[in-house]
């Protein structure tokens, strides 16, 4: 399960373990000391409940998990927790800047506000990987914008800011190697401005009766 990162893959690693240890600054001349440490997936909670239970899931693994907790308190209004509030039985976690890896095959991988941190040479690697672990379905969330965060050489934090079609162009042309795996893809162009794909898998695709692909936002 090892990904073979490109040198500079490597190297943006070892800046964002730094900045998880650390701390980083922002463009505005702050300094952030509890680095990723935002639960983002939690505003997003009640259409991602619908999804998560429309497909049965009862395992996750959060890729690039940062500082998330899933069995905090005070996820939902009624206090329970990320993982009772979406009936999960397994939670796994994946972040190399803060090493753990409990990569396992889920019914679900979530991915969030992770791809624009992952250097263009390495972008299909990851999308690949989160595939590999997907048993029924993947959620993208992906930011097309610049960071407030800098890293520790100066550069913005997010490193591979995109449009939102370019990231579902490269999610499309990957997933038809996964035609059992559904995907919804968040594409954020701005903090907590975010547009959806509709959910799709390239078996459908391949079961339509006409030539046609069309895509769509929600």
């Amino acid at each position: 399960m090892t990904i073979n990162f490109s040198e500079k893959g490597l190297a943006l690693i070892e800046l964002y373990k730094k900045m998880a240890h650390e701390g980083y600054e922002t463009r505005d001349g702050n300094y952030i000391e509890n680095a990723f440490s935002d639960f983002e997936l939690q505003h997003y909670r009640i259409q991602l409940k619908t999804i998560i239970s429309f497909f049965e899931t009862k395992s996750i693994l959060d890729y690039g998990s940062g500082g998330s907790n899933w069995n905090l308190k005070g996820f939902h209004d009624d206090g329970q927790s990320a993982k009772e509030y979406f009936n999960l039985e397994a939670v796994k976690k994946y972040d190399p800047a803060r090493g753990l890896d409990e990569r396992t095959r889920v019914d679900a991988v979530i991915c969030f506000d992770v791809l624009e941190h992952i250097h263009i040479l390495d972008v299909n690697k990851v999308i690949r990987d989160l595939f590999d672990h997907a048993d029924k379905l993947l959620v993208i969330n992906v930011a097309c914008y610049s960071a407030a965060a800098l890293l520790p050489n100066g550069e913005n934090a997010h490193i591979t800011v995109r449009q939102p079609l370019w990231w579902k162009g490269v999610v499309d042309s990957i997933s038809i190697d996964y035609p059992h795996v559904f995907v919804y893809l968040m594409c954020s162009i701005g903090w907590r401005n975010t547009n959806s794909f509709s959910i799709w898998s390239s078996d459908e695709w391949r079961e339509h009766p006409g030539f046609e692909v069309k895509d769509s936002f929600y």
